[in-house]
């Protein structure tokens, strides 16, 4: 295990962004993990646990000690007549496991393809895409308790689940570190195709007949010819999440937004696409300097060469307030801001 001094985390964030971190290191086990903590604690060291780096926008260097999970490795730990249980963890790349259930016919995972960033931050964020969400799938984890120095496991209704949301990023933010995630996957398949295009696309493809790996590709081509490739266009997916607004809000904007897309998300809340909103206030295709809004799609903003954390941010906030002027709806951003 090496500690580094002054480590360039540009190749480390999606983004691209020429941050800095004071100290850097990777961990590849609990004990070097927590070898790097104790460091931590001797020096009162600000600490961040970098994924990824899909889901995180630097403003500033970062004056304290980076640690990178770079924990390996992928098992199936239980099977019964419905259900295969496998145990994947932290450090592993997202879609490369996405791709492993998929060419196993594992069923559950497959609308989550070619979605960016690590398995230890499936379940922080609740990631989800096209009609399927993490706790759809999601059985258990371990997560490093930084305070008491234990390995804790963690329900599903430990990990109070929400839209893009977890306990991990509310009551226990910054506490723990997630160690690996058990997904519980079908061996009978339930087919969600009913949302976005992912039906068109089955049809453009010449599908007769469903599978695990058809599903994959069609969600694979939307979101490649949607979603720029961060090796290509410095980004980290949707900036934004898409927002809900109570019915009463939705009927008073439908009088003048007839076209406005929605779907329910629950009894009481419908939930409006975010790249809607800020493509009706002029944002798609936007660029200032580097920093810009893709032109393919509004709710990813991107970096196409030089631009800094402040120039991402700071478009946010402009289309933050426009949404908000127009529409009096309230963007939340997904990415998070350092």
């Amino acid at each position: 295990m090496e500690l580094q001094e002054n480590r360039s985390l540009k190749s480390l964030n999606t983004f691209a962004i020429d941050a800095k971190a004071r100290y850097y290191a990777e961990f590849h086990s609990v004990d070097e993990l927590r070898e790097l903590i104790e460091i931590k604690n001797q020096h009162s060291f600000p600490l961040m646990v970098l994924g990824g780096g899909s889901n995180i926008l630097f403003t500033k260097d970062y004056d304290g000690l980076v640690i990178k999970n770079d924990l390996k490795g992928i098992q199936i730990v239980k099977e019964d007549d419905r259900h295969i249980y496998i145990k994947v963890m932290a450090g592993e790349n997202w879609h490369q496991f996405v791709m492993y259930c998929v060419n196993q016919n594992f069923a559950g995972v497959e609308n989550l393809s070619l979605i960016p960033g690590n398995v230890g931050a499936s379940p922080m964020q609740n990631i989800g895409a096209y009609g399927v969400e993490i706790k759809d799938v999601f059985h258990e984890l371990e997560a490093y308790d930084k305070e008491d120095k234990v390995v804790r496991m963690f329900t599903e209704n430990d990990c109070e689940f929400g839209y893009r949301e977890s306990v991990f990023k509310n009551r226990l933010k910054d506490r723990f570190i997630i160690l690996s995630v058990t997904y519980r996957l079908n061996w009978e398949p339930e087919y969600n195709t009913s949302y976005g295009a992912i039906q068109q696309e089955l049809e453009n493809m010449g599908v007769k007949e469903l599978s695990c790996k058809a599903i994959s590709q069609a969600v694979i081509n939307i979101r490649s010819s949607k979603l720029p490739d961060p090796k290509q266009i410095g980004n980290a997916g949707s900036f934004f999440k898409n927002p809900t607004i109570s019915i009463s809000q939705y009927n008073s904007l439908i009088k003048d937004w007839p076209s406005m897309p929605s779907y329910p998300a629950n009894e009481e809340l419908i939930k409006v696409p975010a790249g809607w909103l800020i493509e009706q206030c002029g944002w798609k295709g936007y660029r200032d300097g580097d920093a810009g809004c893709y032109p393919k799609q509004a709710l990813v903003l991107v970096n196409y060469g030089n631009a800094t954390g402040n120039d991402i941010l700071h478009l946010s906030e402009k289309i933050i307030k426009s949404v908000n002027t127009k529409f009096n709806i309230k963007l939340e951003r997904e990415v998070n801001v350092i």
